[in-house]
């Protein structure tokens, strides 16, 4: 193995150290991979434990070509024979392997030479390198499958690493919201609760007096009482139920529940089948459902609203539909105030679907977000 290769394998590796974020470890490692084999093609695949990959991460094709491709390939055919075994395989022609199945879709490119070497942690294949056409030679060297090899074993303490710190923030996020919903509680959110109280002793001392000293009284009594109400709503958001544990349908009907008991409002939940989506999606259909929801109690003035959320064709549909003052949704003044409208449109987008939402002044609002499943 030449020293050029070795130093090559620790400039990647130690720049791969310097990433604390799994995906960018995984672009890192794929890039070097392709460099280190001299691979036209050179993909890193991480198995979601269910047939199928949960990350696929490319080098060597174009945006347009893995667009044509579509949907993440399925653990199956060399794919999945390098996630069963820890060892490592070299053919000059993928084709006359027997586990080859063919090229699936239509679009994928025709390939030959192929290495695929698996990455183990702790005696258990957590991803695979995938190196096809090897450039300047009909075949991959020993020497070629040597470097993967040895960037592999760096590869697993690397992902492995880089899991552990996503989980350690992670970790820290929630005992953060947790330490920040309990001290609302314990201290503003019971202080609010007297003050309302106060407010409501005073003003019926005050109706023997003065009717305009009662007003103001009465004024400080709705302010503090819509203080109370918000805050308790930020409390169940800074620690709401596990969706992970729960589920989206769940986690749906407690928060329904707890803005019935704060607000005092009708809402209607209605869920079809099993209305639940990919785990990583569910967090931000959540917070689209939510806002949709806060708006129709704290801006619409609605007495009646409706959650609806169903499966339909592959594609999951969330509806949030009120009976309140209304407005016009393409107002650059209002839309200016209500950022909410727009952050539900972008968490729309990054789930690859839409959101819709029509309104008129005096008829009610409906918001309907459609994304896939």
């Amino acid at each position: 193995m030449e020293r050029g290769a070795l130093e090559a394998i620790s400039d990647a590796v130690l720049a791969i150290a310097a990433e604390r974020e799994v995906e960018p470890v995984l672009r890192r490692l794929v890039r070097a991979a392709r460099e280190l084999a001299s691979a036209r093609y050179a993909a890193l695949g991480i198995p979601d434990g269910q047939g199928a990959f949960a990350q696929f991460i490319t080098e060597g094709m174009s945006d347009e070509l893995i667009a044509a491709m579509g949907p993440l390939p399925r653990t199956h055919g060399l794919l999945g024979a390098m996630l069963e075994s820890p060892d490592s395989h070299r053919t000059p022609d993928i084709r006359r392997d027997p586990r080859f199945r063919g090229w699936w879709p239509s679009a994928h490119p025709q390939m030959r030479s192929f290495l695929g070497v698996p990455v183990v942690a702790r005696g258990e294949v957590i991803a695979a390198f995938y190196l096809t056409d090897r450039e300047g030679a009909q075949d991959f060297s020993p020497d070629d499958q040597r470097l993967i090899e040895m960037l592999a074993a760096h590869a697993a303490v690397a992902i492995e690493n880089a899991r552990l710190a996503e989980r350690g923030r992670e970790l820290s996020i929630v005992e953060e919201r947790n330490r920040l919903a309990r001290e609302l509680h314990d201290s503003v959110s019971q202080k609010l609760f007297g003050l309302v109280l106060t407010a409501e002793a005073a003003a019926t001392l005050l109706e023997r007096d003065s009717s305009a000293a009662a007003d103001q009284v009465a004024r400080l009594r709705e302010l503090a009482q819509e203080a109370l109400t918000e805050l308790r709503e930020l409390i169940f958001e800074l620690r709401p139920p596990s969706l992970e544990q729960e589920g989206l349908a769940a986690t749906l009907r407690k928060q329904v529940e707890m803005l019935r008991r704060v607000h005092g409002r009708e809402i209607e939940l209605r869920i079809a089948g099993a209305a639940d989506c990919a785990p990583e999606a569910e967090a931000d259909v959540l917070r689209v459902a939510q806002e949709a929801l806060a708006n129709a109690l704290r801006h619409a003035g609605a007495e009646r609203i409706e959650l609806r959320m169903e499966a339909r064709d592959g594609r999951l549909l969330v509806v949030v539909a009120d009976d309140g003052a209304g407005f016009d949704p393409a107002d650059p003044a209002l839309r200016a105030r209500r950022l909410g409208l727009t952050s539900m449109e972008e968490r729309a987008r990054a789930l690859g679907g839409t959101l819709a939402v029509v309104s008129r002044v005096g008829e009610g609002t409906t918001v309907t977000l459609e994304v896939p499943r």
